[in-house]
């Protein structure tokens, strides 16, 4: 079946775009949104819908950006739609608002997006996203040990947000360019093997196809939709039962959540959530786990939950009594309910908690400090760096001096986070044997001044187990002992040294 054909039976399955709307293609220039632009102009009339115009972002971080742009803006002009172009400084944007690139750049994006639908009155945002980027995604969260949620990967349609191609082969893509002698752009960056889901599209999606399954690519398509319906039922059953089981209080308020897991009192004058423990663990444990993690995100909607958090607060549910410390609060049980109450020694708007790509940066403003992390090259390579696990000066560092450490990738559950510590923190420090230590234990041993210890930024993994302690030691579990191991380098410079 031609390319457009099965678009349009795309659009139909899932109901992309209403009868008589308009769409705007998020248009970079890359060989997927061009042909997705194309595809959609020539179903116009087919479609029922009308292709309201392209929207680029040009975020200045790529010498080639310039020309990405004047690529885009001449194929509107061929084709006979509006252009809407949105230049962000999107390194200064991160340095701003305190996250990394990658997810700045994300922001930016979607950002422009909804401002793009107001403006042009079209209801739906297209993207160029394939099956085989479905595909890797399924394979890059599996490989972080995500669980249901995370490996529904791609939803064809999220909210205003919709993927003509989510059902399309990459190749099937580029031959369609071919036959019509279209050019498209480049994107250097996808040749960096550096970054995980590259080497996932380049060394081994192209392994499992050659030794296993030649079509991996929609085996994993499959099992990814497969993954987002039975997330969204178990999804929608969890909401009905936080609605029932899960209260807030505010003052001597105490409300339900609303459909949707929202509420009529806002985050900021939550003073407690309560939780029906019986309610709680008469559940199955899928939709308990769900419920659970609903209620953790109330009071600390930023911060990270993750999977022992979620059984600490199972696990109370089902004891007669005890408390646990979580991100940014602490959970009691109190007769028949868990209450979760704001950290009273470490409240949570005076902690942080941020995502840290690799390769990616975050600044710590607040604190003094800049941490980032990149994928280091295979140090069979080429000459090592020599390994300190408690990290080193940079004296290449501008500024104050940083300090560095390369951990083990291969040990590492993503995504990885810079937090500040936490009650009940635990560390393995390198010459211990792997045996685990209070981190409040360690630092007074290596003497870091009390005012200093809810500043020093910690790297945790997406098991929240320290990786690097910033300056001062590495996680055994963590620590490169082998020429051959995948590393990641991690680096922390203070701000405001000398320079």
């Amino acid at each position: 079946m031609r390319l457009p054909l099965r678009v349009l039976a795309t659009l139909r399955k899932y109901r992309m775009i209403p009868r008589g709307g308009r769409v705007m293609v998020a248009l970079s220039g890359g060989p997927d949104s061009v042909a997705l632009t194309l595809v959609l102009r020539e179903l116009e009339g087919r479609g029922g819908f009308r292709l309201a115009g392209l929207a680029h972002v040009n975020h200045g971080l790529r010498e080639a950006a310039s020309g990405d742009e004047a690529f885009c803006r001449a194929l509107a002009e061929r084709i006979g739609v509006p252009f809407f172009v949105e230049h962000v400084d999107v390194r200064d944007l991160a340095r701003r608002e305190r996250r990394s690139i990658e997810d700045a750049g994300r922001t930016a994006r979607y950002d422009f997006f909804r401002r793009v639908l107001h403006e042009t009155g079209a209801e739906v945002a297209a993207t160029g996203h394939t099956r085989d980027d479905q595909a890797e995604t399924f394979l890059l969260r599996l490989l972080r040990g995500a669980g249901a949620r995370g490996l529904a990967g791609i939803h064809p349609v999220a909210g205003p947000v919709v993927r003509p191609l989510i059902e399309v082969r990459r190749r099937d893509v580029c031959e369609y360019l071919a036959e019509r002698h279209q050019a498209y752009s480049e994107d250097e960056s996808n040749r960096d093997r550096s970054i995980p889901r590259n080497r996932i599209r380049q060394e081994l999606i192209p392994y499992i196809e050659r030794a296993f399954s030649p079509g991996i690519v929609g085996i994993l398509a499959r099992e990814a939709d497969a993954a987002r319906l039975d997330e969204a039922h178990l999804a929608l059953e969890a909401i009905g039962s936080a609605g029932l089981i899960v209260l807030r209080t505010s003052g001597r308020r105490t409300v339900p959540l609303a459909s949707g897991g929202a509420s009529p009192v806002p985050a900021a004058d939550v003073a407690a959530v309560e939780i029906d423990a019986d309610g709680l663990a008469s559940l199955s444990q899928a939709v308990a786990s769900r419920v659970a993690r609903l209620a953790l995100s109330i009071l600390a909607p930023d911060r990270f939950v993750g999977f022992d958090h979620v059984e600490a607060v199972l696990a109370l549910a089902s004891a007669g009594g005890g408390r646990a410390s979580l991100p940014g609060q602490q959970a009691v049980r109190r007769r028949d309910i868990v209450e979760l109450v704001r950290d009273p020694v470490r409240g949570f708007e005076n902690s942080f908690s941020q995502p840290l790509s690799i390769p990616g940066e975050v600044l710590l403003a607040d604190q003094g400090w800049v941490v980032s992390a990149e994928g280091a090259p295979n140090r069979n390579a080429g000459p090592a760096r020599q390994e300190d696990p408690e990290g080193r000066p940079d004296a290449t560092a501008a500024g104050a001096p940083a300090l560095t450490a390369e951990v083990r990738a291969d040990r590492i559950v993503s995504p990885l986070r810079v937090r500040s510590r936490q009650r009940g923190d635990r560390f393995q420090p390198p010459g211990l044997g792997g045996r685990h230590k209070k981190l409040q234990d360690y630092l007074v041993d290596r003497k870091v001044p009390l005012d200093e210890r809810d500043r020093l930024p910690l790297v945790v993994d997406g098991d929240d187990r320290i990786v690097w302690v910033a300056g001062h030691g590495v996680g055994e579990d963590f620590r490169v002992t082998a020429p051959s191991q995948g590393v990641i380098f991690l680096k922390a410079r203070q701000l405001g040294g000398p320079g």
